[in-house]
């Protein structure tokens, strides 16, 4: 038996996004004394944060009054709205709901953000650990006492290679899970203690998002754009969002609903085609791509809520389903769960209450109000848009609560979906395709360590796939990390590109059978979002 190293804080918080930081922050608050640690899958605090990003500042000036003396390095006041429907060659300007109303909010660097977070972190005594990735939860019974790191300098096939050091264990009195969307510790622990067995199922986007630096003069500092329509078709749920920086730098990105039905779609390729609509390509064309990424968004909302306690640990932020997606936004729920939990654990030394108390919180209030508005779009997105505005004004408080279904089952298998005329043409801005955007994501992965996308029966790839839905993981990843190759006995076999992967988890999500798992590899791994 491999023996470990053990290391012994009052809280252990997996994930150093905004959640768990704001977590650690307000427990050294009202408990100095209180040891911390914060375990980080990234090479650097920040590297694997992805969001929009739009944030609503209340929950962050609660927490750190003083932070607007000197703010992250990417922090642009947002001026006006703009929201538009788009069809192929035309822009028609829409009133902006009432969720999108950005009036005294800022766009901000995720990544930057909470770097500067873990900065104010450490400087309370937090210990904060980039570059390692909490593999497993450790158990005392059915008590979660801490979780372990995974191993580092494993050969492709698991055995111990030469550098072979094993992941040490870190125990503690309570565990906070705030690994973000779609969590590897997370799916364990629903699993086990049933966290959703009274909840619906959680139900994702994709969110693809590109950095762009702008001829001289382009850009408007502020303007936060969104639009719906065009590339995707009325049945599938989705839009863009354009958030201008200073400098002439601007985001770029693109949602698409895990829930599509059709087969043949391309997310990747429509956000590309977005770019080509002329409504954006007079914005971009001449400009230069500096980053990109993709990262699963949680948009199940209130009823997507599995039970956010379990015996000696909590789920908070992406992690627990917080996004409020009407408003398109998640980090002021980040920090606001990661406050509360962090109040609970101080007030009553344990983690039971913490469910209830944070359904009863403006966190989880803000999202029973618009429990039913992503739902609605299920019947296209002319009810969809219908819905939402009858939803806004009641307040939500009409007496019932749409329902979602698993995203992996919503995919129409080959010839029982027509796929729509999407009227999509060759494309003159970067990148190229998939493995350019990959560089732009930055992304590194030691190829000798094993593949941390595991799938547990390839022979359904060749065959069974292959012939209902035509192997849709190698059109719905944007990492290009799924590919069926020659197997050279004259059949195809899958091949799995995992250097590729920018961590969005749409894998193991949208997977048709549900039999991918993405599972995390060496710390340090993955991606580098600092700017994004």
């Amino acid at each position: 038996m491999t023996e470990r190293d053990q290391m012994e804080y009052d809280v252990v918080i997996t994930g150093a996004g905004p959640a768990g930081l704001a977590a650690a922050i307000r427990l050294k608050q009202l408990k100095p004394g209180t040891s911390i640690c914060i375990l980080e899958k990234g090479a650097t605090v920040g590297a694997h944060s992805l969001s929009g990003c739009v944030m609503e500042p209340g929950p962050l000036d609660a927490l750190l009054p003083q932070w607007r003396q000197s703010p992250p390095g990417i922090c642009v006041p947002a001026t006006r709205d703009e929201f538009r429907l788009l069809t192929r060659s035309s822009s028609f300007k829409l009133p902006t709901p009432p969720q999108m109303n950005n009036h005294g909010n800022f766009i901000v660097s995720l990544g930057m953000l909470t770097g500067w977070l873990a900065q104010q972190a450490e400087s309370l005594g937090v210990d904060v650990f980039p570059g390692f990735a909490a593999a497993q939860p450790l158990f005392d019974g059915e008590r979660v006492v801490g979780v372990q790191i995974g191993d580092m300098g494993l050969a492709k096939d698991g055995s111990p290679g030469p550098d072979y050091a094993p992941g040490p264990q870190v125990r503690a009195g309570t565990t906070i899970i705030a690994e973000g969307c779609r969590g590897s510790l997370a799916k364990q622990l629903i699993r086990r203690f049933g966290l959703d067995r009274e909840s619906g199922p959680q139900t994702f986007g994709l969110g693809m998002k590109e950095l762009w630096q702008l001829p001289a003069g382009r850009a408007e500092p502020g303007l936060v754009q969104h639009s719906v329509g065009w590339p995707l078709d009325t049945a599938t749920y989705g839009g863009s969002f354009i958030y201008h920086l200073d400098q002439d730098r601007v985001y770029v990105g693109f949602v698409v609903g895990l829930d599509y039905k059709d087969p043949d779609l391309v997310p990747f390729e429509a956000f590309q085609q977005f770019k080509r609509h002329p409504y954006v390509h007079a914005l971009l064309e001449g400009g230069e791509i500096l980053a990109a990424g993709a990262r699963a968004i949680a948009a199940g909302g209130w009823q997507g809520m599995p039970r956010l306690a379990m015996p000696g640990a909590l789920l908070i932020g992406d992690a627990a389903g917080g996004v409020n997606v009407p408003k398109i936004k998640g980090v002021h729920q980040a920090i606001r769960s990661g406050m509360l939990a962090a109040e609970h654990l101080v007030q009553t030394g344990s983690v039971e209450g913490f469910d209830a108390r944070w359904r009863a919180s403006p966190g989880g209030q803000e999202l029973k109000a618009v429990r039913n508005i992503k739902p609605g779009f299920k019947r296209g997105l002319w009810m969809g848009l219908a819905n939402a505005a009858l939803e806004t004004a009641t307040g939500g408080r009409l007496p019932w609560t749409l329902k979602h279904r698993p995203d992996h089952e919503q995919l129409a298998k080959l010839g029982q979906h027509t796929a729509p005329d999407r009227h999509w043409g060759p494309r003159d801005l970067p990148p190229r395709d998939r493995l350019a955007s990959v560089f732009f994501a930055a992304t590194s992965h030691d190829e000798a360590q094993p593949a941390h996308l595991k799938v547990r029966d390839t022979s359904l790839c060749a065959d069974r796939c292959a012939r209902e839905y035509g192997n849709p993981c190698t059109r719905f990843c944007p990492a290009s990390v799924y590919e069926m190759v020659d197997d050279g006995q004259g059949g195809r076999r899958l091949q799995i590109n995992a250097a590729n992967c920018v961590h969005c988890k749409a894998c193991d999500i949208k997977d048709p059978y549900a039999v991918i798992d993405w599972t995390t590899p060496e710390g340090g791994s993955g991606p580098n979002y600092q700017a994004l």
